[in-house]
């Protein structure tokens, strides 16, 4: 995904979850019944490649969106031969988290109403909990590392708008730069349910460090290495 930096007018519609009813949003307009402009909600992603943060307030039958950050940070990088985050790209992903937090304290979101996460990379890694409490004392940030379960949940989650509803299964596959997550659904009467998942600590940063693309040549057995990894 590239880096963005600013904010956005587009709005997301309503998903349904897994169970078939509407996830609650907001009220008409952004509005609650007192006429008052709807409260700010903010979801924070540290993942092993990028750093993403999407601000947006619930409207009509979604959210939307007011702000958005992207950056692409690496705070994996070297972490498959280390077991641990490398210095120079922790300060890289602590001055993206910087910049998020100032976004957060400008917009006045709640600290109730800031989901923010980090996964696979802080999972792994050794120092992965040091770093967090570092990022919690230095910007004010509280970011939980979450587990594979959750993970997977969450990405259904974040996009159950796109599922065709007249589809009998659905995978949904997210790949991130530190562990890949595969959920498989099956249309019921109520909606979809989740029937299972699985998640593979790997992604295109981990891949990219074990397999290094080669230069001309055959490229099968750099396929066929990567499929057995």
């Amino acid at each position: 995904m590239p880096e963005t930096d600013g904010a956005s007018s587009r709005s997301r519609s309503q998903p349904r979850r897994p169970d078939g009813q509407r996830a609650r949003g907001g009220a008409p307009g952004g509005a609650g019944a007192s006429g008052r402009e709807a409260p700010l909600y903010g979801a924070l992603d540290l993942g092993t490649n990028n750093c993403r943060l999407l601000i947006a307030r619930p409207a009509k039958d979604g959210f939307r969106v007011v702000d958005s950050f992207s950056r692409i940070v690496r705070l994996g990088e070297g972490l498959s031969r280390t077991g641990r985050l490398d210095d120079a790209a922790m300060e890289r992903a602590y001055d993206a988290l910087m910049m998020c937090a100032e976004r957060v304290a400008k917009r006045g979101i709640d600290p109730d109403r800031l989901m923010a996460v980090a996964t696979q990379a802080c999972r792994q890694a050794d120092n992965g909990p040091a770093f967090i409490d570092r990022v919690r004392q230095g910007t004010g940030l509280k970011l939980r590392i979450i587990d594979p379960a959750e993970e997977a949940r969450l990405a259904v989650q974040g996009c159950l708008n796109l599922f065709d509803p007249g589809a009998e299964a659905i995978l949904v596959v997210d790949v991130g730069g530190g562990s890949t997550e595969l959920n498989w659904l099956r249309r019921t009467a109520t909606g979809f349910q989740l029937e299972g998942w699985i998640s593979a600590p790997i992604g295109v940063v981990t891949l990219a460090e074990r397999h290094p693309e080669p230069v001309g040549g055959d490229l099968h057995p750099w396929y066929e290495a990567m499929v057995a990894d």
